[in-house]
């Protein structure tokens, strides 16, 4: 991570609002602000928690949080995007009166105690421009946004490894969320003008270029909310385990689907579902690599093409899509100017990303948008993102 001046941030928010939240909600004077990115997700989708391969790039819209330490027994939030709602928590440990926005933060603060951090009672106001529910990471973004800005707050500086996995250790235990890495990841570790190669199993990775005179990347949103603690994601999570159980009874090496082959699959006698599930992955994961060396080589037209692919899959093998982004994907192929576009996120709704033509990108975004509304009634929003930095602490004062 880096210190940076508004890294995100340029036009004053959502950093700004952050500062002024404090002292609109709590009359308080910041110590520390911290803001993370969002992410999308270009390729490899449910390939992270398979150990596999995924290639996402932070994006320019981000959390950002503003804490100050208070005198009491208690942390507040105020969530400047909920009309300033206000949680309370005490931060040691996952308090049934919670709401469930508020559920990062405590995380994060919880276990931040829980490795000896010593993080003051505090208040904070939260304000973000990611999307939420639209796949695009907000949630990680909260979290690594909060412990860099409580690390900060408590006078204490953590590898940023150890933020992205005390940042997923929240979402799992506090949010009820089973994810992978990539997210937090990609908000620790976002380098501008690039995607990240990230291999899962070793999580080691490796910047990808992306030309802007060759390709620029759109994120429309469909307007379909999805929550995926209600149960869709963690049942693909343990219909994939459930596929490693079965191969493994033929090959032991088998401990995750990154050790499958299609072969292998097609040979163990699986359910249909199960072995579409699996199949899944094991091309999705040769897709990404492949994504990957096609950007890297100037070839955006090939990139898009695979991006496609992986739609095609996230619809009938891993079953995660929706007719929403059915739709927006099957307009966006054929929207001039356009590479290739695909869901992005865990699904059953939120965004579809694809790849454009530099200088046609607002065209396209204006048509995908108009030709998704005529057709659904669905109001659906775009914009063109940029890849961008990962998470900074943007000021620290004595609290």
């Amino acid at each position: 991570m880096h210190k940076a001046t508004d890294p995100h941030d340029p036009a004053g928010t959502p950093i700004r609002r952050a500062r002024l939240g404090l002292r609109a909600a709590f009359g308080r004077e910041p110590a520390a602000v911290a803001a993370a990115p969002g992410r999308v997700n270009l390729i490899g989708e449910h390939t992270d928690y398979n150990l596999g391969f995924v290639l996402p790039m932070a994006i320019d819209r981000s959390a950002a949080v503003a804490v100050a330490p208070n005198a009491g027994d208690r942390c507040r939030v105020a969530a400047l995007d909920r009309d300033a709602a206000v949680a309370s928590f005490a931060g040691r440990g996952r308090a049934d009166g919670t709401p469930p926005w508020a559920r990062y933060a405590e995380g994060v603060v919880s276990l931040l105690r829980a490795r000896g951090v010593p993080v003051p009672m505090f208040d904070a106001a939260l304000a973000s421009n990611v999307p939420p529910g639209g796949g695009l990471s907000s949630s990680a973004a909260v979290e690594v946004a909060f412990a860099v800005a409580l690390c900060s707050l408590a006078g204490t500086t953590l590898d940023p490894m150890s933020i992205a996995l005390l940042s997923q250790r929240a979402e799992h235990e506090f949010a009820g969320v089973p994810c992978g890495l990539m997210d937090q990841l990609a908000a620790v570790f976002g380098r501008r003008g690039h995607a990240l190669l990230i291999d899962c199993r070793s999580v080691e990775f490796r910047p990808v270029p992306i030309d802007p005179a060759l390709a620029g990347v759109l994120v429309v949103d469909s307007g379909v909310r999805h929550d995926l603690a209600s149960g869709e994601y963690a049942k693909r999570r343990a219909e994939c385990e459930r596929a490693v159980a079965e191969l493994a009874k033929a090959d032991p090496a088998v401990r995750s689907l990154r050790d499958a082959t299609e072969d292998a699959i097609n040979r163990a006698g699986l359910d249909p579902t199960l072995r579409r599930r699996a199949r899944h992955v094991v091309r999705e994961n040769a897709r990404t690599i492949e994504a990957a060396r096609l950007l890297e080589s100037g070839d955006a037209p090939g990139a898009g093409r695979l991006m496609l692919e992986s739609h095609v899959s996230l619809r009938d093998d891993y079953e995660v899509s929706c007719p929403e982004l059915d739709t927006l994907v099957e307009i966006a192929a054929t929207t001039p100017g356009v590479l290739g576009a695909r869901m992005t996120g865990g699904g059953f709704g939120g965004c579809a990303v694809a790849l454009v033509e530099p200088n046609r990108a607002e065209a396209a975004g204006r048509a995908i948008v108009e030709n998704y509304g005529r057709r659904t009634g669905q109001q659906a929003r775009w914009m063109a993102v940029e890849p961008a930095n990962g998470a900074s602490a943007v000021e620290t004062r004595a609290g």
